[in-house]
C-alpha cells in the first residue's frame, strides 16, 4: 500500500473551494513551485488552467494564494 499523497486535500480544497481541479501536470507545476512562495504557487495554478495571470482579478488571486496557504501539507 502506498503512502498517501500529502498534497491531495490541498488541490481538493483548491477545486472544491475555487473551482481550479488541476490535472497531474499542474499540480506537479505547483508542487514545484511552492519552495519559491505562495505568490509563485498561485501562478503556477493560474498557468496550469491556461489563465492569464496579470490580469486575473486580484479577489480570485487571494482566495487561490488563501486556499493553498490554509490547506499546505506539513512535509
Amino acid at each position: 500500500m502506498s503512502a498517501p499523497d500529502p498534497y491531495e486535500p490541498m488541490f481538493s480544497a483548491l477545486c472544491r473551494e475555487v473551482g481550479y481541479c488541476l490535472h497531474a501536470k499542474g499540480q506537479k507545476r505547483v508542487i514545484e513551485a511552492l519552495p519559491k512562495g505562495l505568490d509563485a504557487a498561485v501562478r503556477a495554478v493560474f498557468a496550469a488552467e491556461g489563465v492569464d495571470e496579470p490580469n486575473a482579478p486580484g479577489d480570485v488571486k487571494r482566495a487561490v494564494r488563501d486556499c493553498l496557504k490554509a490547506n499546505l501539507p506539513a512535509v
